[in-house]
C-alpha cells in the first residue's frame, strides 16, 4: 500500500470536519449521543442493543449522517455507564466493572460528584485520544496488525488473565481458581471445533454457551443491591454534607493532576482496541491493574475510594473505541460484535474496508474519526452538567432506589438470550456472587475468565493445528508467557523474601473458616467437570482438562495452606499491607445470622418477582412488586408507592416494549386466557 502524504491527510481531515459539521449530520450525531447515554444508564443493555436499534434506520440515510449517528451512540455508551457503576455499584456495561471498585466507595464517602466528574473527564480525554490514535495510525497500521497471529493473541489473553488473577489480596491462588472457574463456564455448550455438547445435557439454553449479561449482572449487580438491602440505608450516609459544585471541579482537577496516568491508560486502551477480540471487559481490568502496579501508594488506597481507580479504566475504555475501528477500517476485521455490525452498515452504503478507505475514501474515514471525537465531547459535556443531579441519588432512601434498579436489572439480564434461562442464571450467579463478596473471594477474575476462556481455547486449537509445538517459541508469545509467569509467581517471591524456605511449610494449628466453604464449591464443580470431560474426544476435552486441572491444583494448594497456616487466615482479615483485594467489601457490620436473614429476604423478593412474571408477565409484575417492596420494607406512603410504581412501569413499558420491542416469554395467564395477551408482556 502506498504511503499517504501528510498534506493529503490534512486536506482530507479538514474536508471531513466541514462535512460532519453540517446541520443535518451533526443533528444525527447528537441523536446518537443521546441514545448512547441512555443505553449506558441501563445495566446490561450495552452498545450492541443500540446498534440493533439504530442500524435499520440508517439504510436509507446519507452515509455520513448514518455513520455519525451510529458512532455517536457507540462512543458514549462507555461514558454514561459510569453513572450506575459509581452510584449503585452496578456496572452499566461489562466495560465499567473496574470503575465500581473505587467509584462506588467514593459515593459511600459522599464524593459521588467528584467520582462522576473524574470519570467523565477521563472518558473525554480517552475518547479524543483514541480518535487521535485512529487518525494517525490508519495509514500505517495494516502491516503491524497483520503480523499478529493466533499464537500472539493466545499469549496476550493468558497474560491478561494472569495479571488480574494475581491481584487478589493475600490469597492470590483464589484469583486463579475464580479465573479457571470462569473459563470453564465459557466452555459450556457446543464446542466449535468438534461439535461436542459439553456439560449442557438436554438444556437447550446452554447449547449456545452461557451468555455474559446474566452472569455479569448476577456477579456484580445483585450482590451490591443485596448489601444495600441488608444495610437498609442509602448508598451514602444521609447526614453527609454534599458540595456538588466543588465536587465536580475537584474531579476534573484530579484528572489533570494525574494527566500522565490518564494518557498512559488511554494509550493502553487504544492499543488493546486495535487487537481483535479484546473487549471492554478486559481493557478496564488491565488498565486498573496497570495503575495499581505503577501509581505511588496505590496498593494502600485502591479499592477504598481512590480517584485514580476511576480515572484509569474510564480513560482506557473510551480510547478503546477509537482503536477498535483500526482493524475494522484498515482491512475489514472487526474487533468485536459492535464493530462487526458497524462494518455491515458501512458495506451496505457501498464502502469496502481496506485500501480504498485509506486512499480514495479517506475523507469518509476521517468523518468516522471526527464522529468519535465530537461524540465524546458532547457526551462528556452532557454527563458533566448532569452529574451533580445524579450524585443526589446516593442519599435517597434505599426503598426508593432499590425497586427501580432491580426492575431494570431483571430486564437487562433478560437481554442475554431473551429466555427464562437468563433469569435463572441471574439468580444462580447472584447467590454465588454475593457469597464470594461476603467471604472475600475476588469476582473480577471469574468474569475475565468467562470473557477470555472461549478465546483461549479457540486460539490454542488454531495455534496447535497451524504451528504444532513451535507456537510456544515465537518471540512475542514467549514474552507474554514469561510476563504472565512472573506476575503469578510474584506472591511466591514475596513469601520467600519474608519467610525463606519456611514459606513452603504449613504452620499453626488446623483452622477452618466460612470462606473455606467456597473452596468446596469450586473444587467440587471443577472435579465434576473434569470427570465429565474425559468421555469426550481429545479436541473437545483438552481445553477443559487443562483448565479444570489448574483449578484443582491451585485450589487444593491454597486450601491446604490456609487450613494449616494461622497467618493465612489472620492476614486475610486485613490485606492492606499485602496488596489490593480488587473487589468491593461488604461493610454493613451486622451479625452473621442477621446478614443471612436479610440476604434471604432480598433473594425472596427476587423469587417473588420471578414467580409473578411467570404468572402474569413482567410489566404487570413491576408495579405489584414495587408497591409491595416499598410498603413492606420501608412503610412508604401509599400515594408515593403508587406514583413511583407507575413511573417505573411506564419507563419499562416505553423503553423495552415500545422502542426495543423485547419478545416477552409466554405466561400462565396468557395461556389460560388468550384474550389477555393484548396486555404487554402477558
Amino acid at each position: 500500500m502506498e504511503a499517504i502524504d501528510f498534506a493529503y491527510m490534512w486536506a482530507s481531515a479538514s474536508d471531513a470536519f466541514g462535512t460532519i459539521m453540517q446541520l443535518e449530520r451533526i443533528g444525527f450525531l447528537v441523536l446518537g449521543v443521546l441514545v448512547g447515554l441512555a443505553i449506558g444508564l441501563l445495566p446490561g443493555i450495552g452498545g450492541i442493543t443500540g446498534f440493533a436499534l439504530l442500524v435499520p434506520f440508517t439504510y436509507t440515510m446519507d452515509p455520513v449522517a448514518a455513520f455519525a449517528m451510529l458512532l455517536g451512540m457507540h462512543a458514549v455508551t462507555s461514558t454514561s455507564d459510569t453513572i450506575p457503576a459509581v452510584m449503585f455499584g452496578v456496572p452499566g456495561t461489562s466495560a465499567s466493572q473496574a470503575t465500581v471498585l473505587d467509584g462506588f466507595q467514593m459515593t459511600k464517602k459522599g464524593e459521588a460528584g467528584r467520582a462522576l466528574s473524574a470519570g467523565f473527564t477521563a472518558s473525554l480525554i480517552g475518547g479524543v485520544f483514541g480518535a487521535l490514535v485512529l487518525a494517525v495510525s490508519i495509514p500505517v497500521i495494516r502491516p503491524f496488525v497483520l503480523s499478529i497471529g493466533t499464537p500472539e493473541l493466545l499469549g496476550l489473553t493468558i497474560f491478561g488473565i494472569a495479571m488480574v488473577s494475581s491481584l487478589s489480596g493475600n490469597a492470590p491462588l483464589r484469583g486463579i481458581v475464580a479465573a479457571c472457574f470462569g473459563c470453564l463456564i465459557s466452555m459450556i455448550g457446543t464446542d466449535a471445533q468438534t461439535g461436542t455438547i459439553r456439560w449442557a445435557g438436554d438444556v437447550l439454553y446452554l447449547w449456545d454457551g452461557m451468555p455474559l449479561l446474566p452472569v455479569l449482572l448476577g456477579m456484580f449487580a445483585l450482590p451490591e443491591l443485596c448489601d444495600i438491602a441488608v444495610k437498609r440505608a442509602a448508598v451514602a450516609e444521609e447526614e453527609m454534607k454534599y458540595d456538588y459544585t466543588s465536587g465536580l471541579v475537584t474531579g476534573a482537577k484530579d484528572v489533570f493532576r494525574n494527566w500522565f496516568l490518564c494518557l498512559r491508560c488511554s494509550a493502553l486502551g487504544a492499543i488493546l482496541g486495535i487487537i481483535p477480540g479484546i473487549t471492554g471487559a478486559v481493557t478496564d481490568w488491565l488498565a486498573y491493574g496497570h495503575a495499581l502496579r505503577t501509581e505511588k501508594g496505590a496498593k494502600d488506597t485502591f479499592g477504598r475510594g481512590d480517584v485514580r481507580g476511576v480515572i484509569a479504566p474510564e480513560s482506557a475504555n473510551n480510547a478503546r473505541e477509537g482503536g477498535g475501528l483500526v482493524p475494522t477500517i484498515a482491512f475489514g476485521v472487526p474487533g468485536g460484535a459492535a464493530q462487526a455490525i458497524l462494518l455491515g452498515a458501512i458495506m451496505v452504503h457501498g464502502f469496502v474496508p481496506g485500501p480504498d478507505m485509506l486512499t480514495t475514501n479517506l475523507n469518509v474515514t476521517y468523518t468516522l474519526i471526527w464522529s468519535i471525537a465530537l461524540a465524546n465531547i458532547f457526551g462528556a459535556g452532557l454527563c458533566f452538567l448532569m452529574s451533580g443531579h445524579f450524585a443526589k441519588i446516593s442519599v435517597m432512601r434505599y426503598t426508593l432506589v432499590l425497586p427501580a434498579i432491580m426492575a431494570v436489572v431483571y430486564v437487562g439480564a433478560y437481554q442475554g438470550t431473551r429466555s427464562w434461562g437468563d433469569l435463572y442464571s441471574l439468580l444462580f450467579f447472584g447467590v454465588v456472587g454475593w457469597a464470594m463478596k461476603r467471604l472475600r473471594w475476588p469476582r473480577p477474575p471469574l468474569i475475565l475468565g468467562l470473557v477470555l476462556g472461549a478465546l483461549i481455547e479457540r486460539y490454542m486449537a488454531i495455534s496447535v493445528q497451524r504451528f504444532g509445538a513451535e507456537w510456544l517459541f515465537r518471540p512475542v508469545v514467549l514474552g507474554f508467557l514469561l510476563m504472565g509467569a512472573l506476575v503469578l509467581m510474584r506472591p511466591l517471591f514475596t513469601e520467600l523474601r519474608h519467610y525463606g524456605m519456611r514459606a513452603f511449610l504449613p504452620r499453626g494449628r488446623f483452622s477452618f473458616r466460612a470462606s473455606d466453604l467456597m473452596y468446596a464449591f469450586f473444587l467440587g464443580i471443577g472435579g465434576w467437570m473434569l470427570y465429565q470431560a474425559q468421555a469426550w474426544s481429545f479436541g473437545a476435552r483438552i481445553g477443559p482438562t487443562v483448565v479444570a486441572t489448574t483449578l484443582l491444583i491451585a485450589g487444593g494448594v491454597s486450601l491446604v495452606f490456609l487450613l494449616f497456616s494461622g497467618r493465612g487466615h489472620a492476614a486475610a482479615e486485613d490485606d492492606s499491607h499485602r496488596g489490593i483485594y480488587m473487589d468491593l467489601a461488604s461493610d454493613d457490620g451486622g451479625s452473621t445470622g442477621y446478614v443471612l436473614m436479610r440476604g434471604a429476604i432480598f433473594f425472596g423478593w427476587f423469587l417473588l418477582f420471578l414467580g409473578l412474571m411467570a404468572l402474569i408477565g413482567l410489566i404487570p409484575t413491576v408495579p405489584i412488586v414495587i408497591v409491595a417492596f416499598m410498603r413492606v420494607e420501608g412503610r412508604e406512603p401509599w400515594k408515593l408507592s403508587l406514583i413511583y410504581a407507575a413511573c417505573v412501569t411506564l419507563f419499562v413499558y416505553v423503553i423495552f416494549d415500545r422502542i426495543i420491542h423485547v419478545p416477552w416469554p409466554p405466561t400462565v395467564l396468557g395461556d389460560l386466557v388468550p384474550a389477555l395477551t393484548v396486555i404487554p408482556s402477558i
